[in-house]
């Protein structure tokens, strides 16, 4: 093979990825409920969400600020487009690390409409000289451009017309107070349980024209990490299987074994979670053991064993974070079918492990 070849082959794969991830994007779109009344799960949030925009709409004014926290995939993006939908406005969607300096939030905000929601995904990752622009345009619709650099600088003083921040993060903690405080309404968004997952599968198996019974839509949703987004990323992976490999009917034993083969497991974790217990009970005996040496041992980054694989090990007890290191616990041991070492005796001197 040439040069030529080899470039014609790496394009190639880009473009298929590219239209993978593309066709990903539209199922999803079309997978959102457009409504709270299609929103499935989240009860209180839905409520307490649906009083703010009818009060508002009732004042004929534009909805407060809201505040979205929560882990990946719980359908915060899904309920900033609802308040735009609810409210009739047209909405705008970035992110805090697309916006490193202020100039580029007065870029956004001057173009805004009145009404129009922006939604700020990741808001806690914006850089300091935005957030600090944010806290005036979000109190009093205004914005300070400056003109100029040194001692000749001038701020020009920039009025907004009234808009609705949907602000979105992983890490509210994060957050300084002076810019959570500006929010009207803050909603912190829980995990999913198994019935409320079920009824999330049917209806996108429903909106994908897929037969999935009770017993297929059970499974599914019992090993979706109580995500949603998950929940519709693992269905349309059995739906693959079971055109493929049965009648295209989605039953328990269908979507165990299509589940199987994409090696996520009854509790549903997946490759990397597994990698991440084996190596701490196998290579380090349960621990305790350092993040960064735990992570070297999967061969994955630190942040991706800290912030995709950990939370879900330690939410479903199988693993534990303490001072001196990660620590695997007894049903960690049970769930890979392993048995705990012996504890040394006294005076035997085994020495923990630790990392950075």
């Amino acid at each position: 093979m040439n040069w030529d070849d080899t470039t014609d082959s790496h394009a190639s794969e880009r473009l298929v990825g590219a239209s993978a991830d593309r066709e990903d994007q539209a199922v999803e779109a079309a997978l959102r409920p457009k409504d709270l009344g299609e929103f499935i799960g989240q009860e209180k949030v839905r409520e307490q969400l649906d009083l703010v925009l009818r009060a508002a709409r009732a004042r004929g004014a534009t909805a407060d600020h809201v505040l979205l926290s929560g882990a990946p995939g719980l359908g915060k993006t899904t309920l900033s487009m609802i308040i735009a939908a609810e409210m009739g406005a047209p909405i705008r969607i970035t992110s805090g690390p697309a916006i490193q300096h202020a100039g580029d939030l007065a870029a956004i905000l001057s173009s805004l409409q009145e009404g129009e929601v922006l939604f700020l995904d990741e808001i806690h990752r914006m850089s300091r000289p935005a957030e600090e622009m944010l806290y005036m345009a979000m109190e009093d619709f205004r914005v300070d451009v400056i003109v100029g650099k040194g001692p000749g600088a001038t701020a020009i003083p920039l009025d907004l017309p009234p808009f609705t921040l949907v602000g979105a993060t992983t890490r509210a903690g994060l957050l300084p107070p002076p810019l959570r405080d500006r929010f009207g309404f803050t909603a912190h968004m829980e995990f999913y349980e198994p019935a409320e997952l079920e009824r999330v599968v049917h209806r996108s198996a429903h909106l994908l024209d897929v037969e999935v019974d009770t017993d297929g839509a059970a499974e599914i949703a019992g090993r979706s990490r109580g995500t949603p987004r998950i929940a519709n990323r693992l269905l349309r992976r059995v739906r693959d299987y079971a055109q493929v490999k049965a009648d295209g009917v989605i039953t328990r034993e269908i979507a165990a074994a299509a589940l199987a083969v994409y090696e996520v497991d009854a509790r549903g974790l997946d490759r990397l979670d597994r990698a991440v217990l084996q190596a701490l009970l196998k290579l380090f005996g349960g621990g305790p053991v350092g993040l960064s040496t735990l992570a070297v041992a999967v061969g994955e980054e630190r942040e991706t064993v800290e912030e995709v694989a950990e939370p879900f090990l330690v939410r479903e007890g199988l693993l534990a974070r303490t001072p001196r290191g990660r620590v695997a616990t007894p049903a960690a041991w049970a769930h890979l079918g392993l048995t705990p070492p012996r504890p040394a005796s006294a005076g035997n001197g085994q020495q923990d492990l630790f990392g950075a």
